[in-house]
């Protein structure tokens, strides 16, 4: 399973993206956030409930699960989607938060005693190369009045990515022992609480019930939250951290696939020589981690 649980979560994660994309012309993007953390915490909570599994005991614990679902879900989600829908393209957003593999790795040793070796610092360091080599082609910007890159957005896109570091880095040091599905629908309560009032202030719960939308929905809601999720707290919970980050660099090549399938979007040759070498540096990491 260790070894099936990348092939699965990758591709899975990607869709994410995919998703952003066809929500973006029917709903608020912090509402759609707010409606899909609230479902998705109700259907890890039946979950929950059906296998009889435990929940956190006192309000120190309940805290923690808040706190994680909190950075990684509602500030990581909502800094890119909000961050897109305000200037910054999907691309920079990506190469953003492309930048958490080498956050993680350099706050793994300080934070959770994790040595990162010489050889998953190169893997890491080919999977940025990679990365950048997929998105750069795309990672345009939109202008703001001035021609600048607008600031706010560019801001939020990289809190959302230091959010899901601290989170990831949070959830592997206060989790260990917490049945994945309990803490799972906590996170995701956690989640709404940063979206909800965030939406609540600033946007006007546009969401129009298209067909589209009620699909990228039930998606984002079994197969990103029941399903991609699920598979990232278990790779937290079995993996290094930093090995496990570095997975990440196979998101934007896997997504860029999907979006020439898709969308008819092209792939340059230098693109496709950017998903050799982010798998060749993941590759590396993921090898480091077994060594």
């Amino acid at each position: 399973m260790t070894r099936v649980m990348p092939l699965l979560f990758v591709p899975i994660w990607a869709t994410g993206f995919i998703v952003a994309r066809l929500i973006a012309p029917h709903a608020a993007p912090l509402t759609f956030l707010t409606i899909r953390f609230g479902l998705s915490s109700l259907a890890f909570a039946g979950l929950a409930v059906l296998a009889g599994a435990a929940w956190p005991r006192g309000g120190r614990a309940w805290g923690q699960g808040l706190i994680a679902g909190a950075l990684m879900q509602g500030v990581y989600l909502g800094g890119v989607f909000w961050g897109v829908g305000h200037g910054v393209s999907a691309g920079l957003s990506a190469l953003i938060a492309g930048l958490q593999p080498l956050v993680t790795a350099l706050l793994a040793a300080p934070l959770l005693g994790e040595r990162v070796g010489a050889r998953r610092w190169i893997g890491i360091g080919l999977g940025f190369c990679g990365a950048v080599l997929v998105i750069g082609p795309t990672a345009g910007i939109t202008a703001g009045p001035a021609g600048a890159v607008p600031a706010l957005p560019l801001a939020a896109c990289g809190a959302g990515m230091l959010g899901i570091t601290i989170g990831t880095i949070w959830q592997k040091r206060t989790a260990a022992g917490a049945d994945p599905r309990s803490n799972a629908a906590v996170q995701f309560i956690g989640g709404a609480i940063v979206t909800a009032p965030l939406a609540l202030a600033a946007e006007d719960g546009r969401f129009d019930a298209s067909p589209t939308l009620w699909l990228a929905l039930a998606w984002a809601v079994c197969g990103l939250s029941l399903g991609a999720v699920s598979l990232l707290l278990a790779l937290i919970r079995r993996g290094a951290l930093a090995g496990v980050a570095a997975l990440f660099y196979l998101v934007p090549p896997v997504t860029a696939v999907f979006a020439f399938v898709l969308f008819g979007e092209a792939l340059s040759p230098l693109q496709i020589g950017g998903m050799a070498l982010a798998a060749l540096g993941v590759a590396l990491a993921a090898r480091a981690q077994a060594g």
